[in-house]
Formats: structure tokens, sequence, C-alpha cells
């Protein structure tokens, strides 16, 4: 087989032996919905790009697309009265449905909701074959092809990533040091609370959404902008503190930060743009704060900016993919229940924040006007109960959050939203 899988990617391909580990994105269109046109489109793109025939061997973890014409069994489904429901739940279906374990099979299923003079195209994925950036330059494509609006192609993206090693060799130093931040962040471990399964082991995801407008991006920028922080430090904030109410503080005791975990492109250190080659290219990295009662949010998007500054700087996200190769050696002496356990006990991180730039996706590949609303969401995997998807797409940020139902039920989830967007009208 031609392609080899990346330490992340077999990083997934363990998790999804727990339960699927997929990922979503579903893109608004502002036009009626032709079926047989759309369905014709995806083909179309599909086989254009040579996504067709995939063949994944996870033994020896090895993949290859051996192309051909697909035929998309594209699923349409009615928005009736409320098509945000009948979206959630698809979203849901989505995260929930495996892929084929092993073999050839179709890694790619599209839906479509058709509300009347809008519809909503989705795309569930297993997470193994791409990253967001990929899903969104493909759907962008599929999106103004159907539209038959003029676009800037550039040349067919490689299907065939390189792997890690290259990386490792051209950042040997920042990988060094990334090791040798190690002992900090076992400290750093053993201050955090563990994620709590209340409601039991079971492995399914719910998802929920909300909206930060326009003005609401704005003042996130304006605030991040006087504090000298990134808008990502801002997010990263946001979620901590808006974790508290569900989470708590702590018993006072050894345990009392709040562990996060961000999504690292990795796509600038491989040398290789979105529009150049599809795959993932993904790493994470690790951040925690005790946010104790009463601290400013400028203070806390401060002090976790000193973190995230440290970490991008020396690159020490890189050393991440080592500690995941670490976990790969030692899996297969892991009893099931043991699997399912050793991210919880060992990498305390009670939420994942993914984000992603769908309008600068877009307008990288000479796209004029981006898609006016754009959610994802990510299975949560064994690391973590809660992932945040934040998408900017049309000047706003949708947020897709999946969880665990075995730690969180809607009202947790519930509150956590009205926190982070409370925290945002306190912007404004």
């Amino acid at each position: 087989m031609r392609g080899r899988l990346n330490l992340f990617q077999a990083t997934m391909l363990r998790w999804r032996e727990l339960y699927p580990y997929n990922a979503v994105h579903t893109v608004r269109v502002d036009a009626p919905l032709d079926t047989v046109r759309l369905a014709n489109t995806i083909n179309a793109v599909l086989e254009a790009r040579g996504l067709a025939g995939y063949v994944l061997d996870p033994g020896r973890s090895r993949f290859e697309y051996s192309g051909g014409a697909p035929r998309v069994a594209l699923d349409v489904l009615k928005g009736g009265a409320d098509p945000g429901r009948v979206l959630h739940a698809a979203i849901e279906r989505g995260l929930n449905t495996p892929f084929a374990s092993s073999g050839p099979f179709d890694p790619f299923r599209f839906f479509v909701v058709d509300a009347g003079p809008v519809h909503h195209l989705g795309l569930a994925y297993d997470h193994v074959v791409a990253g967001g950036d990929s899903i969104a330059d493909l759907l962008r494509e599929i999106v103004l092809k159907d539209a038959a609006t003029t676009q800037r192609r550039p040349d067919v993206p490689s299907l065939y990533p390189p792997t890690c090693r290259r990386v490792f060799a051209r950042h040997a130093p920042s990988l060094l040091a990334g090791l040798a931040a190690v002992p900090g962040a076992i400290a750093s471990l053993r201050r955090s609370q563990r994620p709590r399964y209340r409601f039991g082991d079971g492995r399914q995801n719910a998802f929920a959404s909300a909206r930060i407008d326009a003005a609401g991006v704005a003042a996130m920028q304006r605030a991040a902008t006087a504090w000298g922080v990134t808008r990502n430090d801002l997010l990263l904030a946001l979620l901590i503190r808006s974790l508290v109410p569900v989470v708590g503080r702590g018993d006072g005791g050894r345990r009392r930060e709040i562990g996060v975990a961000t999504i690292v492109n990795l796509r600038r250190d491989f040398g290789t743009p979105v529009g150049a080659t599809f795959g993932p290219f993904l790493s994470s990295y690790r951040y925690a704060h005790p946010a104790p009662a009463g601290v400013a949010l400028e203070t806390l998007a401060h002090e976790l900016h000193v973190q995230t500054a440290r970490v991008r700087r020396r690159k020490l996200y890189l050393a991440t993919l080592v500690a995941l190769a670490g976990v790969g050696a030692l899996w297969r002496r892991f009893t099931p229940e043991r699997r399912a356990r050793v991210y919880a006990k060992h990498y305390a991180a009670w939420a994942g924040l993914t984000p992603l730039d769908v309008d600068a996706v877009w307008r990288d590949a000479g796209a004029v006007h981006p898609p006016s609303a754009y959610l994802r969401a990510v299975s949560t995997g064994p690391a973590t109960p809660l992932i945040l998807a934040a998408t900017t797409a049309g000047n706003e940020l949708h947020l897709g959050m999946s969880y665990r139902t075995a730690a969180f039920d809607a009202n947790d989830i519930a509150r956590i939203t009205a926190a982070l967007l409370a925290g945002v009208k306190e912007l404004e």
C-alpha cells in the first residue's frame, strides 16, 4: 500500500477500537436543494481528487486510495418545522455510527437536510483519513462547484502525506525541549482533577451547539488585542472558567486544577498547505489552571497565554506525539478495561478545544464569499469527555459540543454553554 499512517492517525486507530472515532462537518448553503445535481457534484469531486477505493490495513499502519468512480449514497433528510433539530440528530448519528475496522470501505458519509429555501450539507467521516481543514476544503469545492461558482482550483491534493519522521528530524531541538518539559507536565497532571464518569461507562456521544455572533467575535478580538493574548487563548480561558460550575474547583487538596487539551495543526511544521495534501496533520497539548473564585478573565487569559506562547515557541506539542507512540507500544498489554480508563487516569483533561478558521480555508482557495454557517463535531474519544469544535465562518464563531453522556447530561452542557456565552457578553 502506498500510504503510511502517522503517529496521530495510529492513535486514532487505537481509539476507534473502543468506539467510533468520527468527525462531522455541516455547511449551510443558501439555495434550494437539487438532490440529483448535488449527488453528481459530490461524485465528480471525489473522483477528480482520487478519494475513492479506500483500503485500510491497521496491522501494518498502511492505507491506499485505489481510485475509480465513486457512487455516493446521499442521505436526504427533510428539515420540516425544526431543521436545526434534524441537523443535530444527523450529527449525533454521524458521530456514533462506526466505520469498518479494516479492508476496503468508504470513509465518507454524505447527508443533506432540506430546509426549503436553504439546505445543510453534511459529511460524517472516519477521522483517521483527514483533519478538519482538509474536509473544509473538500466541502468548499463541492458547494461552489454545485452552485457553478467560479473558483481557483490548485493542483489536486496529494493523498499520501509524509509521516512525522521528517518533522522530528527537522525540529530535533524542539523535540528534545519537549521531552525535557515532560516532568513539569506530569506535575501538572498530578495537580489536575480527573474526569468523572458519573453515569456509567457508556461510550455514546451527544451533541449541542451555540453561536457567537459577529459582534461577540469582534469583542473577543478587541479584548485579546488589548490584553496581548490570542483569540484562542481567550477562548481557552472562557472554556476553563465555564467548566467550573459543573466540574467544581477541586477538593482543596492536591487536585485543584482544571485541564483542557487543544488540538494543534502541524501543517506549518510539515510545510504543506491545505490545498497541497489531503490528510490529518495533528497533535495536541494540554493546559491547566485552578481558575480560582473571582479570577478576572483577563488574568486567566494572560496566565494561559504564558503557557501557550511557550508551547508554540518551543514546539513542545511535538513531544505529545512521542507520548502517544509510547502508549501505543504498551497498548497490546492493556486489557480492554484498562484501555478505556488509561487516559482518564493519566491524562486529566475535562475538555478539548479544536479551532478551525473556515473563512481562511475558503479565502485561500479563491472563494469570494465564506459560508454563512458551519458546524463541526468531533468524537470525544477516550481522552476527554467533552470536545468544543470552534469554527470561524461568516465572521461568526459556531460552537459544536460533542460530549460523553457517561460524564455530562444535557443540563450540564447547557450550564457550560450559558457560562461561556455570558463571558463573551461581558466583553461586549
